[in-house]
């Protein structure tokens, strides 16, 4: 869970100081900034306005329509995940140049709401997503009803740990550049949703929806996935000790579906020689 608030807040943050940067070094920070921390601002309401909702409509579910909600939520958070992925891989290389672009037409026209704009959807956008994502990682781990104590937890840790990674990044980033620090978060990531995936795939055999099947091995006395190592091994990668055919085969299914959408999602090579 604080994984996940880290890997949003550090978007949301590099977004955020892609914008800062860009107003001080073209002398407009004293009038755009009002609106740039207004946009964050906007955005952080958005997201808070829309766990709000999202909490306040399963409440009005029945018990039966609550477990179908929170497993579609499950599912929903796997893919969000991928493609945040892919829109990472595809925008990463040009992101600071469109933000500067849309920052340098909405000065040069007067239209400093646009980068309220920018700011409030970038927040916005990473801080749903992280909605998406804690309710779909509390759902699959039977955790919901603990109360809000954990989760205020979790989200203050993640803040804070987000906070000082982009400090050294900013300070260190020729020890950790920025492209590789994505790629070994993303394969985290691509991890945890394959996890998400699995949980949802238990939830819709335990519904009966998908059939039961024997385990086809059993490696419990190797790493029990209900032990503490095997269960956080479990929680972030979706292993199972003993897992059946249809577990087996969602978990290649969800794999498949990765390695095609990030080759398709992989620059164009041009030919050599070109």
């Amino acid at each position: 869970m604080i994984f996940v608030i880290w890997r949003e807040s550090i978007e949301a943050l590099l977004v955020i100081g892609i914008l800062s940067s860009w107003l001080s070094r073209s002398g407009t920070a004293a009038r755009g900034g009002a609106y740039l921390w207004g946009g964050v601002a906007a955005g952080f309401a958005a997201a808070f306005a829309f766990a709000a909702t999202m909490l306040g409509f399963a409440e009005l579910l029945s018990p039966g329509d609550r477990t179908a909600m929170m497993t579609a939520m499950i599912f929903l958070a796997a893919g969000l995940i991928v493609q945040m992925v892919v829109w990472m891989r595809r925008n990463g290389r040009t992101l600071k140049r469109d933000l500067e672009g849309g920052l340098s037409r909405a000065a040069a026209s007067g239209r400093w709401w646009g980068v309220f704009a920018l700011a409030a959807i970038a927040v916005a956008r990473e801080g749903s997503e992280t909605v998406v994502f804690l309710y779909g990682m509390l759902a699959g781990s039977g955790a919901r009803g603990t109360g809000m104590t954990p989760v205020i937890a979790a989200i203050a840790a993640g803040l804070a740990i987000a906070l000082a990674t982009y400090a050294l990044m900013q300070l260190g980033s020729r020890l950790l550049p920025w492209r590789r620090f994505f790629r070994l978060s993303e394969a985290m990531l691509l991890l945890l949703g394959a996890a998400l995936f699995t949980t949802g795939i238990g939830n819709l055999v335990g519904a009966g929806v998908l059939p039961f099947a024997p385990p086809l091995w059993d490696l419990s006395w190797l790493l029990d996935d209900g032990g503490r190592l095997g269960g956080i091994v479990a929680a972030l990668t979706g292993y199972r000790a003993a897992p059946d055919w249809v577990t087996l085969a969602g978990w290649l299914v969800y794999w498949g579906v990765v390695a095609l959408v990030l080759r398709a999602a992989a620059p164009a090579r041009s030919p050599a020689g070109s």
